[in-house]
């Protein structure tokens, strides 16, 4: 059986909640997911106005900063409601490090928010659709995260983000996970890692409950409180071929999630 279905059917199996309390968290969720887009929205449509006027040095630092402030506020309305739990203190230790590339597990789409709102310099490997959404594509623009649409445009423009002094977050999957611990890791991250002569800090995420996984819909209210826990792994280079360090990060993350362990 599938492992993220055995999670899920663990979380239904949990007693009831009382349904006064059902109720508020079926509100809280509703109005948590309403501030976070909201929120997105409220610098995305200014960030697109003010992208082809603000220098490109100082606009990508402060559009990043600004993407993480606006993820760590939504988090914290998040933990107020009581609608999340998230242990990320570990990710503080990374706020100096400049020129690496992190990698970490994908098992929600939450992720990406977990982790950004703890990094003040972070850029990410982004979906070229995520580039025209109203949502989110004029802040992601001015942060200078990097498309995935064109893999040599890509490879280039994030290894020039770590000689930059940037962090490139990376997701070695590509993707959400499908099948628990990780799925098949991609070779590319490697490359630019190697481009750049970048570190390879490793980032373990676990995740209780289904909420946003690969078959997850976002307006589909899961089991709350939804809790996470973010924990930093060993760090790596990448050596003279990529190929052989994917295999033995790949290796490295599965022995990390034990078969079973949520991840």
């Amino acid at each position: 059986m599938d492992q993220g279905h055995t999670r899920a059917e663990g979380r239904s199996a949990k007693p009831a909640q009382g349904w006064l309390m059902a109720l508020y968290f079926r509100i809280a969720f509703y109005f948590c997911l309403a501030v976070f887009g909201l929120s997105c929205l409220a610098w995305s449509l200014p960030a697109s106005l003010l992208y082809p006027l603000v220098p490109r040095g100082r606009g990508e630092r402060l559009g990043q900063f600004i993407i993480m402030a606006g993820f760590r506020w939504a988090l914290w309305v998040m933990k107020a409601t009581g609608v999340l739990r998230a242990d990320l203190r570990a990710l503080d230790a990374l706020r100096s490090d400049a020129g690496i590339v992190i990698a970490a597990n994908h098992p929600t789409m939450l992720d990406a928010v977990l982790l950004i709102s703890r990094l003040p310099r972070v850029v990410c490997i982004t979906k070229a659709a995520l580039w025209d959404s109203l949502f989110l594509g004029g802040g992601i623009r001015f942060a200078a995260y990097v498309r995935n649409d064109a893999p040599l445009s890509m490879i280039r423009g994030a290894a020039q983000t770590l000689r930059a002094g940037s962090q490139l977050l990376i997701f070695p999957e590509g993707s959400r996970t499908s099948h628990p611990p990780v799925d098949s890791f991609h070779r590319s991250f490697a490359v630019m890692a190697k481009a750049a002569g970048a570190p390879v800090q490793t980032v373990l995420i676990e995740a209780d409950n289904p909420y946003l996984s690969k078959t997850w819909p976002l307006l589909r209210p899961p089991v709350l409180p939804l809790v996470f826990r973010v924990r930093l792994g060993e760090r790596f280079d990448v050596g003279s071929d990529p190929q052989v360090f994917v295999e033995r990060l790949e290796n490295y993350f599965r022995a990390q999630f034990p078969v079973g362990a949520p991840g």
